[in-house]
């Protein structure tokens, strides 16, 4: 009886993954390859995650769509500019001096 349980719990939890929740983390994780090579020219590899992770929360749906469609390729001069107005939104700023951040140029 327990064995028939195992692939029934696996159904289940696979039922309850949220296709959009899923498609989000797929977008950020995107967003993210491009976004962190272009903040490491100016910040070291732990610095720059934490400055990656405060321009994602603090970027739209649409910016996050945006950047990851640069995936696979280096940024060009609009994806840095969408980039660098991310990091100077108010939000942005908070989140680096939280972080105990130098200043991000981008």
């Amino acid at each position: 009886m327990t064995a028939r349980l195992g692939p029934v719990a696996a159904l289940m939890a696979l039922a309850a993954c949220d296709p959009q929740e899923i498609a989000d983390k797929t977008v950020r994780r995107a967003a993210e390859s491009v976004v962190m090579p272009v903040v490491s020219r100016s910040l070291a590899a732990g610095p720059a995650q934490s400055a990656t992770y405060c321009i994602l929360d603090a970027a739209s749906g649409a910016e996050l769509q945006s950047l990851a469609r640069d995936v696979g390729v280096e940024a060009g001069t609009l994806t840095e500019q969408t980039i660098r107005a991310i990091a100077a939104r108010p939000v942005a700023q908070g989140c680096f001096a939280a972080a105990g951040l130098p200043p991000v140029r981008v």
